[in-house]
């Protein structure tokens, strides 16, 4: 058994459960006469697993025919789809996960949300959700859903309500509105990213004004910040800020990485989402293609330089670009770049 606390498994382990409760575990737990044994055999237990970057909503594993689906499914067809992707999720050992963003195509669905309270009534199977309901982020920029389509596509311009904002004001605007519909943390889009048409993957799409608005106002509503961001720059802009957590880090410099220990900034790596894209380039667009290889090859230099400088890490997938449930996959790539494994 894997207590979370020792650096050693530990045999014969015992766990005493209580109601709906764990009330005590380890070897040499004194079992009470009256209670029900459970042999589990030659079997190892571990506490519940946390993955702070997940999507349950989505699903880029087809990135063509996703983007496609997502513009014919109705709402009420994709609530029901994303069932069995929090049920993998929790039946692969993940009990608790931070769910970054769930936009598609101006769909106002709040999906997530609905997901996470039906979890915590009992409805559905899945694991603890913090959601983030859209994000935020800047026309144009990572989150914005009509980049890269015709102009008018789909209707009038987005803004805040989309989760698309510009200038500190318009920023402000989306922390409350997206509060208010239910995020428990706020996500934001501060560089450029693999998966959007028409920007580069390190570009920043914050300026310092918007980064801080962004901040403030969040912690004055006592919601964590996460920022999705590859780009050093923009991540240095991001962590002088104040955000809670940096996603991706693909190009950040030793030196950003030491600001990001200095200020105790978590970095969350997200290692499986560039093995699984770069596995499977030939699915996506050529743009698409080149910026998965470029965060690639860049991050493997950024994680370990982040162990040895002594940042913060979080355990973070970003599944949804590859299949629900395969997040313990995680593990090794950290562990093969360095990371001791307990």
């Amino acid at each position: 058994m894997f207590d979370g606390k020792s650096r050693a498994l530990l045999q014969n382990g015992v766990v005493l459960v209580q109601g709906d409760k764990i009330v005590d575990a380890g070897a040499n737990v004194a079992v009470p006469p009256d209670a029900q044994v459970i042999d589990l055999g030659d079997a190892t237990l571990s506490p519940g697993f946390m993955d702070a970057h997940t999507h349950i909503k989505l699903d880029y594993t087809n990135y063509q025919a996703t983007r496609l689906r997502e513009l014919q499914i109705s709402t009420s067809a994709k609530a029901y789809s994303v069932i069995p992707a929090a049920r993998a999720t929790v039946e692969a050992g993940f009990t608790t996960v931070r769910d970054v963003g769930a936009r598609t195509y101006r769909s106002h669905d709040c999906i997530d949300v609905s997901l996470r309270d039906a979890i915590a009534k009992g409805l559905v199977v899945g694991p603890r959700m913090f959601v983030a309901t859209y994000g935020i982020g800047a026309t144009g920029g990572h989150f914005d859903e009509a980049a890269g389509f015709r102009d008018g596509l789909f209707g009038p311009e987005p803004d805040v309500a989309d989760g698309i904002a510009d200038g500190p004001d318009a920023v402000r605007k989306a922390v409350r509105f997206e509060v208010r519909i239910g995020a428990d943390v706020i996500k934001a889009a501060v560089s450029g990213g693999v998966l959007s048409l028409t920007d580069e993957v390190d570009t920043p799409q914050f300026t310092p004004a918007e980064m801080a608005a962004l901040v403030d106002e969040s912690h004055r509503l006592r919601k964590k910040v996460a920022v999705h961001c590859h780009g050093d720059q923009a991540g240095r802009e991001a962590i002088e800020a104040g955000v809670d957590s940096v996603e991706h880090g693909s190009f950040f410099k030793p030196e950003t990485l030491t600001l990001m220990k200095n200020k105790g900034t978590f970095l969350t790596p997200t290692l499986m989402a560039a093995e699984y894209i770069k596995a499977k380039l030939d699915g996506y667009p050529p743009p698409l293609q080149a910026k998965a290889i470029a965060a690639y090859n860049a991050r493997s230099e950024m994680f370990r330089n982040a162990l040895k400088i002594g940042v913060k890490i979080s355990f973070g997938t970003d599944a949804a670009v590859f299949q629900h449930g395969q997040n313990a996959k995680e593990f090794k790539l950290m562990t093969d770049l360095g990371m001791p494994p307990i």
